[in-house]
């Protein structure tokens, strides 16, 4: 990876794409059932714009009213409904392997205003709001430069952040994203990979103990006041035949698991590795591993301590989540003790500058590279 630094992450536009495959029912889980009031969409220069996917391998999509089987693009400025969702900007589908690509192509200010209700509270105060506006900007000029796909820039989920287009804005969240506007974080003159996640459990967790790569602004960092947080402390209960069948699912054929024991932790505490004794084999295996077998919302994090109830197997932890940056619940709890938004950032961010949005930014792939560190990660967030 070549080193760009500053002036070469000036000299390409800041052009950002979503993906936007977000399932209907979102809304309602987070109490948002009702539609927000449309608001204008903020004039952008074409080179801030992103691309984002919001649906996938899809066979047909309703766009405006009428069903949708074959290629094309409706312009901007929008909005446009998708499946009943609303979106500015513009909606293009694609061809892809397994059927229509639906990418959201908008400015970046009206990308992070459909954003952030996506990831925190409305009621949780300005400070929180503005640290996650400037966040997500961040991590999607990041993404920008290193895209997911020729086709867009990052995904409408926790694979990326969680995008809910015009439904998610409103009154409170426009005017977080208009009083930081255009600011993002940089470290070595760079958008930094801005990763966040719900709760750390006291601690957040070092990039190199969780993805192997050292980023000196993901250092781990103490986090207080998290107990407000649902994600404080939980319990989850498996049965060793269900364990065992989710293993050999993932390539893992360990038979009907023994025991269970935790065989290495990271540096701020987190399970690394477990060793697993079944009736067929002993097997080492991460914890990132198990954790996309049983899913995120089972094993809510990898800070945990394992315990016997009977023949089952009992999780008990801390935290949702990476780990990894930003702390949601812990931001929330230092703004609740007078933090402004750029003391929330230089405590999970440490070393970052909080600078503007230039008029170009270099382009992965152009001769340059943008970022001076990136990760190529899948599924970053939670």
């Amino acid at each position: 990876m070549r080193g760009g630094g500053e002036d070469a992450w000036r000299r390409r536009a800041a052009r950002a794409v979503c993906l936007v495959g977000v399932s209907s029912g979102f809304l309602g889980a987070l109490g948002l059932g009702s539609p927000a009031p449309l608001y204008a969409a903020q004039p952008e220069p074409p080179e801030h714009s992103i691309r984002v996917l919001v649906a996938d391998a899809v066979a047909s999509v309703d766009v405006d009213g009428r069903k949708r089987t074959r290629p094309g693009r409706f312009g901007g400025p929008g909005p446009h409904e998708v499946d009943g969702r609303r979106y500015w900007g513009a909606i293009e589908l694609l061809r892809g392997s397994a059927g229509l690509r639906i990418v959201n192509e908008l400015p970046l200010e009206d990308y992070v205003a459909g954003t952030v209700l996506g990831e925190i509270s409305e009621q949780w105060g300005a400070a929180v709001l503005r640290a996650q506006a400037i966040a997500a900007r961040t991590y999607a000029l990041h993404r920008r430069v290193h895209p997911r796909s020729a086709d867009f820039d990052l995904r409408a989920t926790t694979a990326d952040q969680v995008y809910l287009g015009i439904d998610g804005e409103s009154p409170t969240v426009r005017a977080a994203v208009d009083a930081t506007r255009g600011q993002v974080l940089t470290y070595q003159g760079a958008p930094i990979l801005a990763a966040y996640h719900s709760a750390a459990g006291g601690r957040t967790a070092s990039a190199e103990e969780v993805w192997g790569q050292r980023l000196a602004y993901l250092a781990s960092v103490d986090v207080e006041g998290e107990e407000d947080s649902p994600d404080t402390y939980w319990r989850t209960r498996i049965s060793p035949g269900a364990l065992g069948a989710a293993l050999e699912a993932a390539g893992h054929p360990v038979g009907r698991v023994r025991d269970v024991a935790v065989a290495e932790r990271s540096a701020s505490g987190r399970a690394r590795m477990l060793r697993i004794h079944g009736s067929r084999d002993t097997i080492e295996v991460s914890t990132g591993v198990l954790r996309r077998v049983l899913g995120a919302g089972y094993l809510r994090s990898t800070l945990f301590e394992l315990r016997r109830s009977g023949s089952d197997f009992v999780f008990v932890g801390s935290g949702n989540g990476h780990g990894v940056g930003m702390s949601q619940w812990g931001a929330r709890a230092l703004a609740l003790r007078g933090a402004g938004h750029r003391q929330i950032l230089l405590h999970f961010y440490p070393g970052t500058r909080l600078e503007r949005v230039p008029a170009r930014i270099a382009r992965h792939g152009d001769g340059t590279t943008v970022a001076a560190h990136s990760i190529p990660l899948d599924g970053v967030f939670p």
